[in-house]
């Protein structure tokens, strides 16, 4: 199955969700100009990681997000992986996917498993608990979020599921997008599956962020990527490659899941 994707990657407000808010449409209508399938973006860009005023920033029970990326997904009749955002759930913080199919309704949501030190994410979120699967064009595919990718098993049991396709929105600091890289290609290639990852660009007042969303294809290839600025690209990918690929190797297939712990 042929699928073109589009990646919008955004220079995110710290801590303004209504200028965040302001770039999503635009994003998605040139995507629907360019024919794309899907449009992919980057985590937290509705507040960034303003994470000491989430009470007063993070969207409660997601509804402004589910309601514009629902209402945009029909106008322009295009899925919409939603990168991540911001929420609360009963006084509860929350950093939440939601991915809308073209006739507007809630294919899935995903609260990030894994939560990042490094960024106090463990001091203000909790942590999800749950798988994220949904299907693009009749194709299996699952999303996880930015370090996320650093579990490997993670990944692999999100791909045990037949997925083709593994989404990951991101905020990666601008000194570790060599390691960005490296992780994505090496989650490609051991789950033989495409990996499409948007990260964003721009600075909060701890860090910057750069760039440098791709696809990899199933070999581990980076068959699109971005530079350090905003922008929107579109890229098809094929996923019968990674038939080919669990067809030459069938690693799945060879997995001696007694053994692991």
């Amino acid at each position: 199955m042929k699928i073109t994707i589009a990646l919008a990657q955004l220079d995110i407000k710290f801590g303004d969700p209504d200028a965040n808010f302001s770039q999503i449409e635009p994003n998605v209508q040139k995507a629907a100009e360019q024919d794309a399938d899907m449009v992919v973006f980057p985590e937290m860009w509705n507040t960034g990681y303003d994470l000491t005023r989430l009470d007063e920033v993070a969207d409660v029970d997601g509804e402004r997000t589910q309601k514009l990326l629902a209402s945009l997904a029909k106008k322009y009749q295009i899925t919409i992986h939603g990168g991540s955002v911001s929420t609360s759930k009963n006084d509860t913080f929350y950093n939440t996917t939601y991915i809308f199919g073209p006739d507007g309704k809630l294919l899935t949501s995903y609260d990030k498993v894994h939560l990042f030190g490094l960024m106090h994410e463990d001091e203000y979120l909790a942590a999800g608990c749950e798988e994220d699967h949904f299907q693009i064009k009749g194709v299996s595919a699952a999303s996880v979020i930015c370090y996320d990718i650093r579990f490997p098993e993670w990944l692999r049991t999100l791909s045990l599921d037949d997925s083709r396709i593994l989404f990951v929105p991101a905020e990666w600091p601008t000194s570790r997008i060599p390691q960005w890289r490296r992780l994505l290609a090496a989650r490609a290639i051991e789950n033989q599956s495409f990996v499409v990852a948007v990260n964003r660009v721009g600075s909060d007042p701890d860090n910057a962020f750069g760039g440098h969303s791709g696809i990899y294809n199933p070999m581990g290839d980076e068959v699109l990527t971005l530079d350090d600025q905003p922008q929107l690209k579109t890229f098809t990918i094929d996923t019968k490659e990674t038939d080919d690929a669990r067809g030459f190797m069938p690693v799945f297939e060879d997995r001696r899941p007694e053994l692991y712990r």
